[in-house]
């Protein structure tokens, strides 16, 4: 069955504002959250691990599939479905070889070429951005744009995430570019309602997506 990457929540502990987070999780995914990636940068391991068995919890029988940011470790202890990658990060070949022919592994792309590279190392999807300034990730790469985001969706058959920057304002525009989904920190997590945040989310990218196709 082909994943769902319409609307991808990066859910990350820095931003949950102390607020609990797979509680955010469980209400991102009542309002249409497809595919969850579990982030941190500042947890130990075992506080990840602890982590990522709370969210993997609360997704279970949901038909959502968790993702660990980088941590290939972290995502065979909690049996998450598998696992986003950094240009920086392990290889594609060999996480694929660690977490089995079955496990969904995504890499992080700024540019055509990263995810032509992405595609013919086995990867299942790519993350395309920033597609806008975001203050949710220090970063020197080139903002992409709607026209960015659409030249990586040229350049590879793989579904095509944007992240950066984006919420209702311009889910459309990403969706005009071709963009298999969108991925959110803030627009979700910095919500006062995180359901309904993702509700409109959704909602904005579908119509757009729906228009697209017609």
């Amino acid at each position: 069955m082909a994943t769902d990457y319409s609307l991808y929540l990066v859910a990350d502990d820095d931003y949950a504002s102390g607020r609990d987070l797979p509680g955010l999780v469980d209400a991102a995914v009542a309002g249409g959250v497809t595919v969850v990636q579990l982030r941190t940068k500042h947890l130990s391991g075992a506080a990840f691990f602890e982590l990522g068995l709370a969210v993997a919890g609360r997704l279970a029988g949901t038909g959502v599939p968790l993702l660990i940011n980088d941590r290939v470790d972290i995502a065979l202890a909690c049996d998450a479905a598998g696992v986003h990658l950094g240009q920086e990060d392990m290889p594609v070949r060999l996480a694929r070889r660690l977490l089995g022919p079955s496990a969904l592994i995504g890499v992080s792309v700024n540019t055509p070429e990263e995810a032509r590279r992405a595609e013919q190392e086995g990867a299942d999807y790519v993350g395309a951005g920033p597609a806008y300034a975001t203050a949710t990730k220090e970063t020197a790469l080139a903002i992409l744009g709607r026209d960015g985001i659409a030249l990586i969706k040229r350049a590879t058959r793989l579904p095509v995430v944007a992240i950066g920057g984006i919420g209702p304002w311009n889910a459309a525009e990403i969706a005009g570019a071709g963009a298999d989904g969108v991925a959110v920190v803030s627009a979700i997590l910095g919500a006062p309602d995180a359901r309904r945040a993702a509700e409109e989310l959704k909602r904005t990218f579908m119509q757009s997506q729906k228009r697209r196709t017609i």
